[in-house]
């Protein structure tokens, strides 16, 4: 009796562990760009804010680690390679989606799961055939390819894409029949939240309002109004599958405009932005809350952006990330001000953008700026505005004047942010992981292990 006692002891517990070993709802959260300082920056700035106690959502899973990033070409990973190995478990050069180093397409773990049921939907703030999204069903040779990414796209059958703008609907300047092959596909095309109201398919990429901005919907910190942002899409898109794929669902999200930000050494951008993935995570917790025996939420980062640091020359050992409130515009949207006004006929003067510096940014105002500072934005305001001589500096989604690059030197000096490179830099990023089958993402790991952990989880080979 004690042996039939045992062994169907021996028996429940398996059956246990093979349950709790395939969760039903999988999220994917990936910071575009998001290494260890932006979380350092962004979970400093909650707490200078909200309270020394206030604490990030992914800060509150039981599983922290870390992943290495280097791609299969170069220590220094493209978001394409990375993208690839997040949604693969393989390795690829530089610039290549869904394929290996010699061009051998490679599944990724949403097509595995879509074949065994699972609802799919992919959400992000960069364009859907960007990289990361691009990841998880494209497969070509170079990221840039977007008319045959979007073919992909249109072709993979996932319930739910989200984004700003599709690329490759114009071939050399010409519309193409792109728009024809997602209708062919019954891929209903709707923009904004009021037109996915209006969707008439199971399957629907949802794009912003916007049709002009091509790679992203708008940076958080701008508080653009009737744009797509992240929480509203994450909510929309967990909705959508609730509805039409309710018993088993794959969601991923990415918070692509982080890595837009670190490419401009934009403080408040990025910070603003990662707190604006957060908001879009805690959507994904409270979820899992309500169903914490079949979710898996899993946050990490395809690679660092700008080498960020919690630290500036100035400050030493202090920051004062709280005056980030203050500033009420990301680099890029400063920027176009800045051009605007030089395309005027107004002849503005010193005492007229440090107005405006007060009012938008809040140098002088509530951020402090010493005497040398202060002499280095009348010399280089002095260059734009009235010698109109200023150089530029190049970096991967924009240019910005000697001016616009000073005054977010600034920025970040007197909060305590710090930056190495306007690029991708190779150090290891976060991993956070809380719910059914967390515990596999404990450890350090390569990012290809990720993929291969949710495949183990869900019994696939």
């Amino acid at each position: 009796m004690k042996l039939k006692t045992f062994l169907a002891s021996v028996l429940m517990a398996g059956a246990m562990t093979t349950w709790a070993a395939a969760p039903k709802y999988i999220f994917y959260f990936i910071g575009d760009g998001m290494g260890m300082g932006q979380i350092s920056c962004a979970q400093g700035y909650v707490r200078a804010v909200a309270g020394p106690d206030s604490l990030l959502t992914m800060m509150k899973f039981p599983v922290a680690s870390y992943a290495f990033t280097q791609s299969a070409s170069s220590p220094v990973t493209d978001s394409a390679a990375a993208g690839t190995a997040l949604a693969t478990g393989h390795k690829t050069n530089n610039g290549m989606l869904g394929v290996t180093p010699d061009t051998t397409s490679v599944q990724s773990i949403a097509v595995d799961l879509k074949k065994r049921g699972y609802g799919i939907g992919l959400v992000t703030t960069v364009a859907p055939d960007d990289a990361t999204p691009a990841a998880f069903y494209a497969h070509v040779p170079s990221r840039s390819m977007f008319y045959e990414i979007g073919k992909d796209a249109a072709a993979s059958g996932f319930e739910f894409i989200a984004g700003a703008n599709l690329r490759g609907t114009k071939t050399n300047g010409k519309p193409n029949d792109l728009l024809k092959v997602f209708a062919e596909n019954n891929v209903s095309v709707v923009r904004g939240l009021d037109g996915l109201k209006k969707a008439n398919s199971k399957k629907v990429l949802l794009l912003n309002t916007d049709s002009v901005s091509m790679n992203e919907v708008g940076m958080a910190i701008d508080s653009l109004d009737n744009v797509l942002t992240l929480p509203g899409m994450t909510r929309a898109c967990l909705d959508h599958l609730m509805a039409n794929s309710p018993k088993k669902f794959f969601m991923m999200v990415e918070g692509g405009s982080i890595d837009h930000a670190g490419h401009a050494n934009d403080g408040a951008g990025n910070v603003i932005e990662t707190v604006n993935f957060n908001n879009a995570l805690a959507i994904a917790y409270e979820f899992y809350k309500k169903h914490p025996k079949e979710t898996l939420i899993l946050v990490t980062a395809d690679h660092e952006t700008g080498g960020m640091s919690l630290a500036s020359p100035g400050l030493s050992y202090y920051a004062r990330l709280e005056l980030l409130q203050y500033v009420k515009m990301s680099k890029d949207r400063f920027g176009q001000e800045v051009r605007a006004m030089l395309k005027s006929r107004r002849a503005y003067t010193w005492s007229d953008m440090k107005e405006f510096l007060s009012e938008n940014l809040g140098l002088y105002s509530h951020i402090p700026v010493s005497e040398r500072e202060n002499a280095r934005l009348m010399e280089t305001f002095a260059k734009t505005f009235v010698l109109q001589n200023s150089d530029e500096e190049k970096t991967m989604y924009n240019n910005y004047n000697e001016f616009e690059s000073a005054v977010f030197k600034v920025i970040s000096n007197e909060t305590g942010i710090g930056w190495t490179t306007s690029a991708h830099s190779g150090g290891v990023v976060p991993v956070y992981a809380i719910g059914d089958g967390a515990y596999k993402f404990a450890g350090a790991q390569d990012n290809t292990d990720l993929p291969k952990k949710i495949r183990e989880l869900v019994g696939i080979k």
